[in-house]
């Protein structure tokens, strides 16, 4: 029984995934971190790519601020508050290849736009991006996706 259990939760999910990636959609989860000199802590839920970012970004204290997993269709942006008077956009740009998806990241501020790029994502592989001074330290974005 245990047996047709695991079975049947695996199904699920093969299915759930080839669902989203049929309809060309891309599950994105983004993490809005704040990096800073100010300490040397890291929290807690960014010990898994602590090594990752640390090797990027010469900074002692990272501090996360959002985490949140969104469905991206084409052409149709997501916008994401992160504090006040500020916010992150994505969109992906096109149905994703079997390899590849293309996903517009724009950070707005006050209304202007400050950050806009394009990312080439692979299933499952993150990228971290270096964003604009918050408070006494930086934004730094750490994106990843699976489709």
């Amino acid at each position: 029984m245990k047996h047709i259990s695991s079975y049947c939760t695996a199904l699920l999910v093969l299915i759930f995934f080839s669902a989203a990636t049929a309809h060309g959609q891309v599950q994105t989860r983004v993490r809005v971190i704040q990096a800073s000199n100010t300490g040397s802590t890291t929290a807690n839920s960014l010990k898994d790519i602590h090594g990752q970012i640390g090797s990027l970004f010469n900074f002692s204290s990272y501090q996360l601020l959002k985490d949140e997993t969104v469905t991206l269709s084409p052409n149709r942006p997501v916008e994401i508050p992160t504090h006040p008077g500020a916010s992150l956009q994505l969109e992906l740009t096109k149905k994703p290849k079997k390899d590849v998806a293309e996903i517009r990241v724009r950070i707005k501020r006050e209304g202007s736009e400050i950050l806009n790029t394009l990312l080439k994502l692979s299933p499952g592989k993150t990228v971290s991006i270096g964003g604009p001074k918050h408070g006494d330290g930086t934004i730094i974005l750490n994106i990843t996706a699976r489709f």
